[in-house]
């Protein structure tokens, strides 16, 4: 088997990679290098650029971070056929981690500055590529609700402990704020800014049925997957740049927006509705009582 071959059969592995068609996968294949590296290599890292990304052939590394004291938190370990450095192939953005080669490591490497090349030349390859992004974030939020929901269930706080918490959280920002010119504020500043105003939902059925209104799910796309309002469409607050980019970028600025989502941990619209105001839309409000409410009085949802 010749290296090229190689080198596509461990692509097409990645699951980054498992939908580009393989007339495509070949050519990427072709302008890929292979690198070995030996144990104790530094291969990146944190905050240098996202120029690369690897593929993992033999051998295997530990992904850390480490704080200003030097202080290391080891994130993962990858071995073969596992792949690292994805979104520098989308974003450029820093690295946001050490990876360091645990043994002497086989790796197929693949350039930001290659890779851009061939999707200019095969645009089609874009939006497979930003949805294996969408599903590699949407899975990061679902581990993160998970956790949050985990965390609710924990035994509530003695009245004792929040007052000693909040008096040193209270005491720490005073302290801070003495010592930084910039500081951190003790009140968010969202406390003042304008609410965002609520629809009932008999008006917002009204609005439903007429077509009146855009409605929108603010919630992770596994709460939205199971149960939703009929005809909303699902705008998570994790990847809302991405699916705002790819679903709402052309909605009227005037166009009316009424947006649904908040859990018993997280208010997902009124976040939501934030982001948008900032984008210029001007009549988003958000569904008073959320879901519970709307299926309460039997107004239509799909799942």
């Amino acid at each position: 088997m010749n290296d090229a071959k190689e080198k596509e059969i461990s692509l097409s592995q990645v699951p980054f990679f498992k939908d580009v068609p393989p007339d495509i996968l070949n050519e990427i294949a072709q302008v890929t290098e292979k690198k070995v590296v030996p144990e104790g290599t530094l291969i990146f890292r944190q905050n240098d650029p996202g120029d690369s990304f690897y593929v993992i052939n033999s051998g295997s590394v530990r992904v850390f971070r480490r704080d200003r004291d030097g202080v290391e938190t080891e994130l993962s370990r990858l071995g073969p056929g596992d792949s690292f450095g994805e979104m520098a192939l989308t974003t450029g953005d820093p690295r946001s981690a050490h990876v360091e080669a645990v043994e002497d490591t086989n790796l197929t490497v693949l350039s930001k500055e290659r890779f851009d090349q061939i999707l200019s030349e095969n645009p089609q390859v874009s939006m497979i590529i930003i949805k294996k992004l969408t599903d590699i974030i949407k899975k990061g939020e679902a581990i993160l609700e998970k956790d949050t929901q985990e965390k609710v269930r924990e035994r509530w706080i003695s009245l004792y402990d929040y007052v000693i918490i909040v008096g040193l959280s209270l005491l720490c920002a005073i302290v801070f704020n003495q010592s930084n010119p910039n500081g951190i504020p003790l009140i968010p500043q969202h406390l003042f800014d304008e609410a965002i105003p609520g629809i009932s939902p008999e008006e917002a059925l009204k609005k439903l049925e007429s077509g009146g209104a855009l409605f929108l799910d603010a919630r992770p796309s596994n709460f939205y997957d199971k149960e939703h309002i009929k005809g909303a469409k699902n705008l998570p607050l994790g990847i809302f740049d991405i699916m705002y980019m790819m679903e709402l970028s052309d909605v009227p600025k005037d166009k009316e927006i009424i947006i649904n989502g908040r859990s018993f941990s997280t208010r997902y619209d009124d976040q939501v509705a934030r982001k948008l105001k900032l984008l210029g839309h001007k009549d988003v409000r958000i569904l008073d009582g959320g879901l519970s409410r709307w299926e309460k009085k039997g107004y239509p949802v799909e799942s």
